[in-house]
């Protein structure tokens, strides 16, 4: 499963219910731009260690961005941008998925849904 950072957040806050989606899962990942998304709305060297300890004890694997995923996400923002508002991040989130055949948990399943056949977990709190 590959986790959106929406539903990375709400556990690191706290959810009880984010918490127990994850735990769930017996494969964790996110994509290299969650990573990246969660250090960047980290406020002080505190949360930046929180949040990466968080990761490993749960031992997610983040996923590195390659040539197949950024062609993908291309393609996404070619065909989507206008007409939905698709911003880079999620492109490259659901390039991720797609190429790697995961399926998305997330809580901003609008983002996601209009790209065919991307397989979805929507995500409540």
């Amino acid at each position: 499963m590959l986790f959106d950072t929406d539903v990375l957040i709400w556990a690191l806050r706290g959810n009880t219910k984010a918490a127990m989606v994850i735990d769930k899962c017996p494969e964790l990942q996110i994509s290299a731009v969650s990573y990246m998304e969660l250090l960047k709305g980290a406020r002080n060297k505190e949360e930046l260690l929180s949040i990466r300890k968080f990761l490993a004890d749960l031992g997610f694997q983040i996923l590195p961005l390659d040539e197949n995923i950024s062609h993908r996400a291309m393609i996404y923002i070619e065909e989507h941008a206008l007409k939905s508002g698709m911003d880079i991040a999620d492109a490259l989130i659901a390039a991720t998925a797609s190429e790697r055949s995961l399926t998305i948990c997330t809580g901003n399943n609008r983002h996601y849904s209009v790209i065919p056949g991307l397989q979805l977990s929507v995500f409540r709190p």
